[in-house]
């Protein structure tokens, strides 16, 4: 088991100045990490450089945004990754905001936009009422793409990105959150082999694989009710341990060691085929990140 003193090395989702990578300075900030970070291209990679370098590595992982849903990839990975002590930490709720950038600081010049079709449709609304109506659109595959398209043509052209592609590449920022939905947001989890404390302000993690017997989800939603544990998210998705079996994941309020916690847990394992606890951690927030 580490504590944060140790780590060493933080992994997070490529590509550069993706919200992944702004997910990991706001958690290295919070938790005063002074360390090196290395970008990796899959989930399944971040989860098994973490299960493998656990002494001294942190990952980060997005499970959940608010327009396209969880992210089954990331707790599957965390599920059946090999070593049993990589656990959920913190998380953190990162709102997804867009910006216009520009070499130039004049917005009323602007007359071409790179960028990729994906952001045509997430800014729709600002294109549309904000830009130029002959606006000279060009496509880029990717938001860091667009921003060193600029280099190539006049301080008339702009794009879309984020507050970390401005500060990378020395870009004005002429129009902040001109993304279409407000609300969008993801949630993005630390995960490692260090054990928290309780806050008073947690929520715990489990996955479990019930008896094939009649019943055997609400035996042990019974146990929830009798504890007074308030569950604040259930789902299931297919095992990958075995065909026509699912896993059921839930969020419950409160610390593995917090009051009678420790109970309930004990008398819910006997009443599943598979069981791993998955972490506790405060609760995060559209207000506070961390």
């Amino acid at each position: 088991m580490s504590n944060f003193e140790e780590i060493k090395n933080v992994v997070f989702l490529e590509p550069e100045c993706s919200f992944s990578e702004i997910a990991k300075d706001e958690f290295c900030q919070k938790y005063k990490l002074i360390c090196n970070s290395t970008p990796l291209t899959t989930i399944k990679q971040i989860v098994e450089y973490v299960s493998q370098n656990s002494k001294d590595t942190l990952g980060i992982l997005p499970v959940e945004n608010t327009l396209d849903g969880t992210i089954r990839e990331s707790l599957d990975c965390l599920i059946t990754c090999k070593n049993p002590n990589i656990r959920i930490i913190a998380e953190m709720i990162l709102p997804i905001e867009y910006c216009l950038l520009s070499k130039t600081t004049e917005f009323y010049s602007i007359s071409g936009l790179i960028t990729t079709p994906r952001l045509i449709t997430k800014c729709h609304e600002f294109i549309q009422n904000e830009l130029p109506r002959n606006l000279n659109l060009i496509e880029a595959p990717t938001m860091i793409e667009a921003a060193k398209d600029l280099s190539n043509h006049n301080l008339t052209y702009s794009s879309i990105g984020n507050k970390k592609i401005a500060e990378n590449y020395r870009l004005n920022i002429l129009k902040e959150n001109i993304h279409d939905d407000k609300n969008n947001r993801t949630r993005y989890i630390l995960i490692g082999d260090i054990e928290t404390k309780p806050t008073g302000r947690d929520k715990t993690t489990v996955a479990f694989r019930t008896n094939h017997t009649p019943g055997a989800l609400l035996e042990i939603l019974k146990i929830f009710l009798e504890y007074e544990i308030n569950l604040s998210y259930i789902s299931s998705r297919p095992s990958k341990f075995e065909p026509n079996e699912y896993i059921f994941i839930v969020n419950f309020d409160g610390h593995i060691h917090g009051s009678n916690m420790l109970q309930a847990i004990n008398e819910i394992k006997p009443k599943t085929s598979f069981f791993r606890y998955l972490g506790s951690y405060r609760i995060g927030n559209n207000t506070e990140r961390v």
